[in-house]
């Protein structure tokens, strides 16, 4: 058996989507499955280190997953050749500053989105990357979604026809603190710490309709602060000072038009926190996190607007589920062991670090267009 043994530098796991997804979901996984099986006899096996500033954290995040290693001294692994991968999961404000210093160390990269603050930082992350000659990935976890999946199929055999639009719906009530504790870090709320949900969602939006309806053209967006007051992980008071609430139009290449919603102040009355209905001329689907349910044209009834009467329609009956034809790994899993693949026998991997500067530009535009009240162009990058 051969076994490549890839040295991979965790920064910044002691978060929330970093513990759980990252590590608990992905690298602990692939570890517990023997590493990641390329053929009979031949094998990838992650060696983490965990990183962070708070060394009480990362002792007993190394108690849960198993890891041996950890170290607050980020500049001391970056120099330790048995350590080939930076990954980066850190709030985005330090995100591109530690890649900077990964790629000097001639680090590969694979990190969370954004990959910046800006359109211009991320897409030096790229060129920089790519002048050293290292290989790069970014998290775009929602392409490998079950009910992503299942939408992608569909549409390999043509059930939608010609699609004609795309309308997301994203978020849940998040709790301002006051009374019922928050269950989102507070930093999101404040622009000046790299917050908003613009920022967050459009560069998810982004790697979504590219990969699955069409590049991006151009947007109109409106973002809001709804909620002006909430109460820190300390339990004091603060300004939100950034968008909790995004309502973004998109012109996709061929005529698509995409809407998405996305709100951390919306109480939920659909299938999922995310769902994204596809309507085409042959037929629609609604996608969740994990199931997907269609109306084929012959199955579409044929309502007349009449509201002296009660609806003699249920529109729920003419949908059926898609049935689970093949399992499902973990989404952040799955897109792991594709840039371990990458990064041992050098298979396709196009979620590099241009396609997380995309994101970035999408978020920048968007934010354009709330300010300047008006459409604006994507351009090519």
């Amino acid at each position: 058996m051969t076994q490549h043994t890839i040295g991979i530098i965790m920064n910044g796991v002691t978060g929330r989507m970093g513990t759980n997804q990252h590590l608990l979901r992905s690298i602990k996984e692939i570890i517990a499955q023997g590493g990641v099986k390329i053929s009979d006899d031949e094998v990838i096996m992650p060696d983490p280190i965990l990183v962070g500033r708070n060394e009480a954290k990362l002792q007993e995040l190394c108690k849960r997953s198993g890891v041996q290693k950890y170290t607050t001294d980020l500049e001391s692994v970056l120099a330790d050749p048995n350590y080939q991968v930076y990954f980066d999961a850190q709030v985005t404000g330090r995100r591109a500053p530690a890649i900077k210093k990964a790629i000097q160390a001639g680090k590969h990269i694979y990190c969370e989105k954004p990959t910046g603050t800006t359109t211009e930082e991320a897409l030096e992350l790229y060129e920089l990357a790519e002048a050293a000659g290292l290989k790069h990935g970014v998290v775009q976890d929602k392409l490998w979604l079950p009910g992503m999946l299942k939408l992608k199929r569909l549409m390999e055999n043509d059930f939608f026809g010609k699609i004609l639009s795309v309308r997301g719906e994203f978020g849940y009530w998040v709790f301002e603190g006051h009374s019922v504790p928050a269950q989102r870090p507070s930093w999101n709320y404040r622009k000046e710490d790299d917050g908003g949900i613009i920022v967050d969602m459009l560069c998810h939006w982004r790697y979504v309709l590219d990969h699955l309806f069409g590049n991006v053209k151009a947007v109109s967006c409106l973002g809001a602060t709804h909620i002006e007051e909430r109460i820190d992980e300390k339990g004091n008071p603060y300004k939100c000072t950034a968008d909790d609430a995004c309502y973004a139009t998109f012109e996709l290449e061929g005529d698509v038009i995409a809407h998405f919603n996305s709100s951390w102040t919306v109480r939920v009355r659909r299938d999922d926190l995310l769902t994204l209905q596809v309507d085409g001329t042959k037929g629609s689907a609604v996608a969740g996190l994990r199931e997907c349910y269609i109306q084929h044209y012959g199955n579409t009834p044929k309502p007349v607007w009449n509201p002296d009467i009660e609806q003699p329609i249920n529109f729920y009956e003419g949908w059926s589920k898609v049935p689970q034809q093949e399992p499902f790994d973990n989404a952040f899993k799955a897109q792991w062991e594709l840039f371990l693949k990458h990064l041992v026998k050098d298979t396709p991997f196009p979620w590099g670090l241009k396609e997380g500067a995309k994101g970035v530009q999408l978020a920048e535009k968007g934010i354009e267009s709330w300010e300047k009240r008006c459409w604006v162009n994507i351009d090519e990058l």
